[in-house]
């Protein structure tokens, strides 16, 4: 035998024994696989449904972090309508929080990694001060529409982007499918966020969105001190069109709407806003301020599906100032929020309610465009008779004896936040005096002003949105010059003005 006959033959020899290794591998895995099909998890799952494992059929939905509570919601009423005895069981084993139902329910086969446990609960925000009971790992028998058997799975997947996600195993694809449109469907029905104010922020270790609950303020109209006409005109626009909205679709015209609040710091841009959350009640109020304005995509896709819905983003000008302003061009968040004021159907029942301090910078194809802005109105520095009406608005559980004309003439051009700040520093002037509780006298306040008008003050002025100027009201203080309001909703000087109308011509 020749060198070359010998290694012909040991290499088919080696072919021969990797077929030998595979087969055995193979039928191992195999008998493993059927001694753990008979596995107590297993066969919770197979004999409910009446198939083996390998005909199993899965098919799932991710839900954000924030949706879990309404996502429970959804299979608790789904249940309920169905299987209301049907108890959770969940999975044993480790490393079940980085891994998905179907690839644990195929390791506890394959590999035996798994076996039947308890489920996995934990508790989910729905509402300011209330939570609920949530499934974090578990699944649950239950039948599909049409009565075929099926078992429900939730899992919340700790990742880059934390999910919750709802699996359905059923003998075919159709039965599946049915039962998480149906979850789907409750789920946006008993949706917990819908009629509540919330806020988006980030989480500290992850990229994800987090949503908060905050409280729904109630402020009477009294508390909201404008220029006569203002708040009438952004009731008549928010709430007025609210009030109407099946009429109004009747009769063909759009629902969905923009308002500019613009003027000062510290006028009374976002206490104007907090009274509209009060009157609308019955809304979804979603509020993005700071670094969650990155979730604006985010906060106007649910704005979407829970409308009503008010979408309130403060300090626009942070993220939508003029492209010519702007070295290298504006970011991305102000083509998100310009899609997203052009996305949200004329039908759909959206408010954005935008503020700002600086009007002059905001870039003109959201300010001038129609169909974005609808309204602007500008909230500026209180006039005499609006001092006034602030001092006796935040010393109303005070007894104030004191002359409210002489003090407003002495803080002409201040604003709100400052008269406000006015009233606390007189009351501790009185509390280092000794004086009757509860009372401010002139005196109180002349030593309040002096001490807020010293030069020393002058930055804490600036914060409260005062005058830069000592008692000179400056109604246009870092404004620019714009005209009329004929020039469209963005520019305007003063007061309030109505955008050019609703269509898609760019601005």
């Amino acid at each position: 035998m020749t060198g070359r006959d010998e290694q012909d033959l040991d290499l088919a020899s080696a072919r021969a024994l990797a077929a030998g290794l595979q087969r055995l591998l193979r039928t191992a895995g195999e008998r493993i696989g059927e001694g753990n099909e008979r596995s107590p998890l297993i066969t919770r799952i197979t004999e409910h449904i009446g198939v083996p494992y390998r005909d199993l059929v899965m098919v799932g939905q991710d839900y954000k972090g924030w949706e879990h509570a309404g996502l429970q919601r959804g299979i608790d009423a789904y249940l309920a309508a169905r299987t209301p005895a049907a108890e959770w069981f969940g999975i044993a084993g480790a490393e079940r929080h980085y891994d998905s139902l179907g690839a644990m329910v195929g390791a506890a086969v394959t590999q035996g990694f798994y076996s039947l446990g308890r489920p996995e609960y934990g508790t989910a925000a729905v509402g300011p001060d209330a939570s609920m009971e949530v499934v974090e790992i578990g699944m649950v028998p239950s039948t599909a529409p049409d009565g075929s058997p099926v078992v429900l799975g939730v899992l919340t997947r700790e990742s880059y982007e934390a999910l919750c996600v709802l699996s359905v195993f059923a003998r075919d694809r159709a039965t599946a499918a049915s039962v998480r449109d149906e979850v789907e469907r409750l789920r946006r029905e008993h949706d917990v966020m819908r009629g509540q104010v919330l806020t988006f922020g980030a989480s500290e270790y992850q990229q994800n969105a987090l949503v908060s609950f905050l409280p729904r303020p109630h402020l009477g109209a009294s508390e909201v001190v404008l220029p006569d006409g203002r708040l009438e005109a952004i009731e008549a626009h928010v709430v007025g069109i609210a009030e109407h909205a099946e009429r109004l679709l009747a009769a063909g015209q759009h629902l969905k709407r923009g308002l500019l609040l613009h003027g000062p710091p510290g006028t009374g841009k976002t206490h104007t806003v907090r009274y509209l959350m009060g009157r609308l009640l019955g809304y979804t109020i979603i509020q993005l301020t700071g670094p969650a304005m990155r979730f604006l995509d985010e906060a106007v896709a649910l704005a979407r599906s829970l409308q009503p819905a008010v979408v309130v983003v403060e300090d626009v000008d942070l993220v939508a100032e003029d492209r010519d302003l702007v070295e290298g061009g504006s970011g991305p968040l102000l083509f998100s929020l310009l899609d997203a004021m052009d996305g949200v159907a004329g039908d759909a029942d959206v408010v954005f309610v935008l503020t700002t301090n600086r009007v002059e910078v905001l870039e003109r194809a959201l300010a001038e465009r129609p169909g974005r802005i609808d309204l602007a109105v500008e909230v500026p520095r209180p006039d005499a008779a609006g001092r006034v009406e602030l001092l006796r608005l935040y010393g109303r559980k005070l007894r104030l004896d004191a002359d409210l004309d002489d003090i407003a003439a002495r803080t002409e051009g201040v604003t709100a936040s400052f008269i406000k700040e006015l009233v606390r520093r007189a009351v501790l002037v009185a509390l280092r005096d000794g004086a009757a509780p509860g009372t401010l006298t002139g005196a109180h306040f002349g030593a309040a002003v002096t001490e807020m008008f010293d030069p020393a003050q002058s930055l804490t002025r600036g914060l409260l949105g005062a005058s830069r100027e000592n008692g000179a009201s400056r109604e246009h203080d870092d404004a620019l010059e714009y005209g009329d309001a004929s020039h469209g909703a963005g520019r305007p000087g003063d007061g309030v003005f109505p955008g050019g109308g609703h269509d898609d011509e760019d601005g």
